[in-house]
């Protein structure tokens, strides 16, 4: 179709600011707050009505934190997680000998959380507003960005501004480069749709004996297989009381492209209750089981990855590599979900070869949250500079935490020593994540 052309015109300001977070999610809250409580001025813009991104509006309630020997992923996680415990929002997961290992969370409680979190550290929160054109000047740095409101297009004003968005969103319009799924054939990882269930007689389920549970996990795989029940991965529900929370209905297609997403959710939907009407009639105490919800939106593990001044690959996740630019660590597998959508995930083989070395865990760059095209612009979280591979590790949210503290802390530091975001020593920012709790050992030059 042809284009057209917009009238120029004036554009009030909605807010002006130190440093502008663009989306909500777990990157994009410990961005803002990180920031915050560092002396910036700092805006949140959100797309949904709450912030918490695919941790909250999706339902994807699952952190990992521990290298299999000691959690070393701390700082904003760690109060997070402090938080949700004490509200009675948390559960965790054992590992082999009983090691901690998995957290999950309340989506609910989470977002009452981070949103306490933000109003403590003095952020203004926008929800129900989506990041849009990004307002460039004549030497590509970016003074904010456009944003479509209730009562008309108005601009926010920002010295710096974190991409959060998951997508990268702002970051593509303002022309930094990307890439886009894996090599081969530029498929992303499969998306899924999480739900859930509530009216479980708990009783019955227990009762049961192992051999009837392996007679339905038998039964239903041979049903997937024939093409009676839609594709699945192996469930893995988080319970909270009555409720549960499986991740097993997965979807394929392209994140960016609305109109095809749209399709996918529905289709996830569909898929949801295809598997609640099975259980009805195969599970004891699910007779009178029911969809509580479901998410919001799809979980999307991945989209565009920008092209940063550093680049994540399998071999610095695989390898445990350190990083002199370090801002946090990361321990999870080479995790990939099928992109063709079968459910298929490299994390059931449960191969040590796809994983971390046990008691090990590798470094987080800065770089890869920086880019040569814009000097004022960051990303944060699973739009990141990595490869296909690498991205499967990084994406996970705990380690969106990480680079979210890290850059929104690299903003503020930036804002009060008057210097670009590429001039803050990264020896002060290492010894500020630090204070601020942040587990960082091990960094090459002493640091």
């Amino acid at each position: 179709m042809p284009d057209i052309m917009l009238p120029v015109r004036s554009v009030p300001i909605l807010a002006q600011c130190d440093v502008l977070v663009c989306g909500g999610g777990p990157a994009g809250v410990a961005a803002a707050v990180a920031a915050g409580r560092h002396g910036a001025s700092v805006v949140l813009l959100e797309r949904w009505p709450r912030v918490g991104g695919m941790a909250t509006t999706a339902l994807v309630n699952i952190w990992h934190r521990s290298d299999r020997e000691k959690i070393v992923i701390r700082g904003l996680a760690q109060e997070s997680v402090d938080r949700l415990g004490a509200e009675g929002w948390l559960s965790t997961y054992g590992g082999p000998e009983g090691r901690h290992e998995t957290e999950s969370f309340d989506p609910e409680g989470l977002t009452l959380v981070w949103h306490r979190m933000l109003q403590e550290a003095g952020v203004r929160v926008i929800c129900y507003t989506v990041a849009g054109e990004p307002l460039l000047d004549d030497d590509s740095s970016i003074m904010g960005v456009l944003v479509e409101t209730k009562t008309g297009q108005q601009a926010v004003m920002a010295r710096f501004v974190i991409d959060a968005s998951g997508d990268g969103d702002v970051a593509a319009k303002a022309g930094v480069g990307f890439d886009f799924g894996r090599e081969a054939d530029d498929l992303v990882q499969g998306m899924t749709m999480m739900y859930g269930l509530c009216g479980i007689d708990e009783a019955a389920r227990d009762a049961m004996t192992q051999a009837q549970r392996e007679s339905i996990i038998a039964d239903m795989t041979k049903r997937i297989e024939e093409g009676e029940l839609p594709p699945s991965k192996t469930a893995n529900p988080t319970w909270y009381g009555n409720r549960v929370i499986p991740n097993m209905c997965p979807v394929a297609g392209n994140p960016l492209d609305e109109e095809e997403l749209t399709e996918l959710t529905v289709l996830g939907r569909e898929r949801v209750f295809a598997f609640l009407e099975y259980w009805r009639k195969t599970v004891p105490g699910f007779e009178n089981a029911c969809v509580e919800q479901t998410g919001h939106s799809l979980g999307i593990r991945e989209s565009r990855r920008i092209h940063g001044l550093k680049t994540l690959t399998a071999e610095m996740v695989l390898g445990a590599i350190k990083q002199p630019d370090a801002i946090g660590h990361g321990v999870w597998m080479i995790d990939i979900h099928d992109p063709e959508g079968s459910g298929y995930t490299t994390w059931q083989d449960r191969n040590k070869t796809n994983m971390v070395p046990e008691g090990q865990s590798y470094h987080i760059p800065l770089a890869m949250c920086l880019n040569d095209t814009v000097p004022n612009l960051a990303v944060a979280g699973r739009c990141a500079s990595s490869t296909h591979e690498g991205h499967s590790s990084v994406r996970v949210q705990s380690h969106c935490i990480v680079m979210g503290q890290g850059v929104g802390t690299l903003a503020a530091m930036a804002l009060n020593a008057g210097v670009g975001l590429g001039e803050v020593h990264v020896r002060a920012l290492q010894e500020a994540l630090r204070e601020d709790g942040v587990y960082l050992e091990d960094v090459p030059g002493g640091a």
